[in-house]
């Protein structure tokens, strides 16, 4: 039994001065044998989400148990209790199994265009399997489906749409039908709107929004996942790559320099943004935190940008946050998060199911 005291951010604007831990749930009713508690001071938020992260994967490929099992714990110190997992070609269900690891939300593998896409990472298919491929990994995921939206076209040495219109169209339906989300790796602007005309729920990175399809975006209420601390790197890639596709280098270089722009100019809109760190690529694991201080940096008030790892995340993935009778996932703090987005680079202690495990 747990007993916390200090401030607890149910909400935004709901915080209560306690709460309980029984049976690894939430209580905000004194249970009766509550002197026998251990007690946690502090400042209480929901376990936070990473919502773009890979368990399982690295810059090559897949990786074996105790690398992922190392990346899963690696998260959870960090604070990150809910994870959702944007493509690994990685069996990673025995996690579940685990109750020291953070909870993992899968999309399945990732669905690229034959040699348009990282090596290793994803299944490699033509737009006439697209279809069948979505719904292999709808049935696999849980509850989403991640496609690779665009990359680099070597025909043409610039980012370049991976799909034709019919086909994800037709793929986006088959998804839907069998229950699942789907999502895209997308930088480009011109992949943009045949994605969400066709019916997408989530873009990840959109480096490629503009005036013209923010304002699609906030009408069909698509999310955007923009991963920061991933962009920041483009500089470095657009330098690698510039001698042999300098279209492409001073494209990525263009998306880099007005990022930030770009997705206040989305917030503004309405679109809904959510913080997500692309982690178990190239990117190490554990930047939940350093994401939504450059979400604040974008120019998100200081609580659209926590809501975007906790309220507003865990509402957006269906799982719940500090609610009476929830699973006891949450992150205690020295002092307010609202005032400081900062301090989630240090949390105090770390509840996962209930238990102490940080």
């Amino acid at each position: 039994m747990l007993h916390l005291k200090g401030r607890v951010l149910v909400g935004p604007d709901d915080v209560r001065d306690e709460l309980w831990v029984v049976g690894g749930r939430v209580t905000f009713d004194r249970p009766v044998m509550a002197r026998d508690a251990t007690t946690v001071t502090g400042w209480a938020l929901p376990g936070l989400v990473d919502a773009h992260c890979h368990v399982g994967l690295d810059a090559h490929g897949p990786v074996d148990a105790p690398t992922s099992e190392k990346q899963a714990l690696t998260d959870r110190d960090a604070g990150t209790l809910l994870i959702r997992d944007a493509g690994s070609p990685s069996d990673t269900r025995w996690v579940d199994d685990r109750e020291d690891l953070p909870r993992i939300i899968r999309a399945g593998r990732h669905i690229a265009r034959t040699k348009r896409y990282i090596r290793n990472y994803a299944h490699e298919i033509e737009p006439e399997d697209l279809v069948a491929y979505v719904a292999q990994e709808a049935r696999r995921g849980d509850g989403w489906v991640k496609l690779v939206g665009d990359w680099i076209d070597r025909s043409t040495g610039d980012l370049a749409a991976c799909w034709p219109r019919g086909a994800v169209e037709a793929a986006i339906a088959e998804a839907h039908r069998l229950g699942a989300r789907v999502t895209a790796h997308c930088f480009a602007e011109d992949t943009l709107a045949p994605l969400v005309e066709a019916g997408i729920d989530c873009i990840e990175h959109a480096t490629g929004l503009t005036e013209e399809t923010i304002p699609l975006f906030a009408e069909r209420g698509v999310a955007i996942v923009p991963t920061l601390v991933n962009i920041a790197t483009f500089p470095r890639l657009a330098d690698g790559g510039a001698a042999k596709f300098p279209r492409w280098a001073d494209h990525m270089r263009r998306l880099h320099d007005r990022r930030y722009d770009t997705v206040r100019a989305a917030y503004d809109a309405g679109v809904p943004v959510f913080a997500g760190t692309d982690a178990g690529g190239s990117l190490a694991h554990g930047l939940v935190a350093e994401e939504v201080v450059e979400l604040t940096r974008a120019g998100l008030p200081a609580v659209a940008a926590l809501s975007a790892t906790t309220w507003g995340a865990r509402d957006w993935l269906g799982r719940p946050g500090l609610t009476e009778g929830a699973p006891a996932d949450l992150v205690v703090y020295e002092s307010d998060p609202r005032a400081d987005v900062r301090v989630l680079a240090a949390p105090r202690r770390v509840v996962l199911r209930g238990r102490i495990v940080g």
